[in-house]
């Protein structure tokens, strides 16, 4: 059975230090057990026991374990899953993460009681929701060895929200991680008061190789397919997944590389510009949409939708401001998602112009994207390398502007007319 961190591709020197660091939390624990193991040291021996394929570690006690980690990283290194890794590790009976027992198994699934995740649905995350969050990590665990907290993209939280997670940081249960995933340690990404309460564990843009190596081996891709969708995502293991296996992405992807040769003028740039919003827009609702159903559905039936008598209809009389808060979270989370959609293509459209850059140069280095390597070589005759790199910033610099929240379709239109006038 492959252990908890086999799915974080081309990160080795992360991952030894997490094991170590696993390792060494597993022998802090034994060492608080009174002489007479308690009754959960021995439930945990009991459990590793059975499990098949687990050995004990060697366990490194200097390899330093610590109550606060920020895992740093592009897009697609996998953060967030170093993150659950490393919290099965610490809630593994051996303490590195086999895999085998039933506290890597419940982590990695979603189901340990004390594991908990934030993964913000909106543009941010709020001081209540990290508040609630604080006070739930300072109970004690109820049935693992640690209480664990992971916050996916960390840098959303909100100043006041970063505020309450410092005091708990500062301040920390004594067997409670917590474990943050941010683009960087940039002020912009993290805050520097929490950046220095944290142990950093930097991860890296896994090789195409790598990628491939996954893609086939886990999921069952054929390998050239595997090798094209890990090159086309640069990188980003989730995306060359999507790539890999679902054919809709890769239709968009498609209408993303031709943008470049319908940019024949003004007209044609604002166009090009309102379909990209749009294929944004309609992917967006597609992946929120049976989910915003449900929850919707969820909460009318809890208020007592559908029943009879004078409590029910009195109950959804009184309804009216929860069904408003449930819209607005709803609203916030198809902003972002269609934000996400959005990056995902201008992605893609930077690849196709760093392609040309390349190729201008003479660089001897593979292209991103296979096959649209003959229309940007085309490009790259055209612009020569100094109009291929300006149109690459011009990509560059409308990320960063939605990130700033500029208007996606007023930094979107800026790009394209950019792209036409080079």
């Amino acid at each position: 059975m492959p252990d908890v961190f086999a799915d974080l591709v081309g990160q080795d020197e992360a991952v030894d230090t997490l094991r170590r660091a696993a390792a060494a939390a597993s022998a802090v624990l034994r060492a608080a057990a009174p002489p007479a193991a308690d009754a959960a040291g021995d439930e945990f021996d009991a459990l590793a026991d059975e499990s098949d394929g687990c050995q004990p570690p060697a366990v490194d006690t200097g390899a330093g374990m610590t109550h606060a980690w920020i895992f740093t990283g592009p897009p697609g290194s996998g953060r967030s899953v170093a993150a659950r890794a490393f919290a099965a590790a610490l809630q593994c009976a051996y303490g590195t993460g086999c895999g085998g027992c039933p506290g890597c198994h419940t982590t990695m699934t979603g189901t340990h009681a004390d594991v908990r995740l934030v993964v913000p649905e909106g543009l941010s995350i709020g001081v209540n929701e990290m508040r609630a969050l604080v006070l739930r990590a300072a109970s004690t665990p109820s049935g693992g060895r640690w209480q664990v907290v992971i916050i996916e993209d960390a840098d959303r939280l909100t100043e006041a929200a970063g505020n309450a997670l410092l005091k708990a940081i500062e301040e920390p249960p004594p067997r409670t991680v917590f474990l943050l995933c941010a683009p960087s340690t940039h002020p912009d990404d993290i805050s520097v008061t929490i950046r220095s309460r944290c142990r950093v564990v930097p991860l890296v843009q896994p090789a195409p190789e790598a990628v491939a190596e996954v893609l086939a081996r886990r999921d069952g891709v054929a390998p050239d397919v595997a090798r094209w969708a890990a090159a086309a995502a640069q990188g980003h293991v989730g995306r060359a997944r999507r790539l890999a296996r679902d054919p809709e992405a890769r239709t968009r992807r498609e209408a993303v590389l031709a943008v470049p040769r319908r940019l024949t003028g003004v007209g044609a740039a604002f166009d090009a510009a309102s379909a990209l919003i749009e294929a944004a827009e309609a992917e967006a609702e597609a992946s929120v949409a049976e989910t915003a159903a449900a929850e919707r559905a969820a909460l009318e039936t809890a208020l007592g939708a559908g029943g009879t008598g004078r409590g029910a209809a009195g109950a959804m009389r009184g309804a009216a401001g929860q069904l408003k808060d449930l819209e607005k979270r709803q609203k916030s989370r198809a902003t972002r998602a269609q934000r996400d959609a959005l990056d995902r293509a201008l992605v893609d459209l930077a690849g196709f112009y760093r392609d040309a850059l390349t190729m201008a140069l003479r660089a001897p280095v593979a292209p991103v994207h296979t096959d649209t390597a003959a229309l940007a070589g085309a490009g790259a005759q055209k612009w020569d390398a100094e109009g291929a790199l300006r149109r690459l910033e011009a990509v560059l610099e409308c990320r960063a502007a939605i990130e700033a929240n500029v208007k996606p379709r007023i930094a979107v239109e800026a790009m394209m007319l950019s792209l036409w006038k080079g």
